[in-house]
């Protein structure tokens, strides 16, 4: 598939200045140690070879697919590099659809279906009000947690738990909407799609992150997890929440990590888990791996208690 014209000339993985500091030290040594072949390459292929003093420094080289695993070791290593420094260790991750407008927005798409008598886009509006609540609801519990962290918060690590999003719209906008709204930090691990996600604006600035790979992109969001929330969402949620539960049911993520799907209505409907049991493709002791919500009281309590075992003594 042809890279979208809009991103052409954009692909920005890392920003130079990191790639030339001292922890970038190992990304250098892969790029010095894969330039030699991929001039070969470009050589071999009849195309001009412009040799630049540092390989990370010649960004047609660094664009190539000569250097694609440079380019996946400098996209996990400035994330973790910049996280730790920032004192970003745990995050409480919130996943969700990125499709529910904020209730203000549904509230006048509402009024203008209505207007229009078109019996399609009403119907439309009206879903699309209904399902809003869960962007305020998202809002609040994050915003109830960061002031938690906050107030659990030392001197060494002022703010041991940060939301951690997608970057995008809807319910991410409105993690990183809640921790905004009580003055935290939050994460937004945001990445170049066909349509291009616009990050955004309620991510803390220094913690807006760009992957160009979908899968560490999902490194970093389960790196640093202790809790995950799962509000309604489509293919990205399911996909981001089955990962887990299988991470946590093979034993491979070995650390506890609370998993809460939000509005037992919804995911009850989309994911039949009883027939699941009953068919034997799961044990019904796999139903331990996470637990239900339906307002953002319980949810805090939930989660509150889990994580409150991770704070230093």
């Amino acid at each position: 598939m042809p890279r979208p014209k809009k991103l052409q000339g954009k692909k920005h993985f890392v920003p130079k200045d990191f790639l030339l500091s001292p922890e970038a030290q190992p990304v250098r040594a892969v790029a010095d140690s894969i330039y030699p072949f991929y001039l070969r390459a470009v050589a071999k292929r009849g195309e001009k070879v412009e040799v630049k003093p540092l390989p990370v420094l010649d960004e047609v080289f660094m664009n190539s697919h000569e250097a694609r695993w440079l380019r996946i070791l400098a996209e996990t290593s400035y994330a973790q590099v910049r996280m730790k420094a920032l004192k970003v260790n745990n995050t409480i991750v919130f996943f969700g659809s990125a499709q529910i407008p904020p209730p203000d927005v549904a509230a006048s798409l509402l009024q203008e279906a209505r207007r229009s008598g078109d019996p399609e886009a009403l119907a439309r509006a009206e879903k699309s009000s209904a399902a809003s609540v869960y962007y305020g609801q998202a809002r609040e519990l994050a915003a109830r947690l960061t002031r938690w962290a906050l107030d659990k918060g030392t001197p060494a690590e002022p703010q041991p738990f940060a939301i951690c999003t997608g970057g995008g719209p809807s319910i991410m906008e409105a993690a990183n909407r809640g921790a905004h709204d009580v003055g935290g930090k939050s994460v937004g691990l945001n990445i170049w799609l066909p349509h291009e996600q616009n990050p955004n604006p309620y991510i803390s600035p220094e913690l807006n992150f760009h992957f160009h790979y979908f899968f560490t992109r999902k490194f970093h969001f389960l790196y640093r997890a202790k809790a995950l929330v799962v509000f309604p969402g489509g293919y990205g949620s399911l996909d981001e929440l089955f990962e887990v539960l299988n991470l946590i049911k093979t034993g491979i993520m070995i650390k506890q990590v609370a998993v809460v799907l939000y509005g037992s209505n919804f995911w009850k409907k989309v994911i039949n888990f009883d027939f699941m049991i009953e068919t034997g493709v799961i044990s019904r002791e796999d139903l331990d791996y996470f637990t239900y919500a339906d307002s953002v009281e319980e949810a805090f309590q939930v989660l509150t208690a889990h994580l409150s075992r991770y704070l230093k003594k």
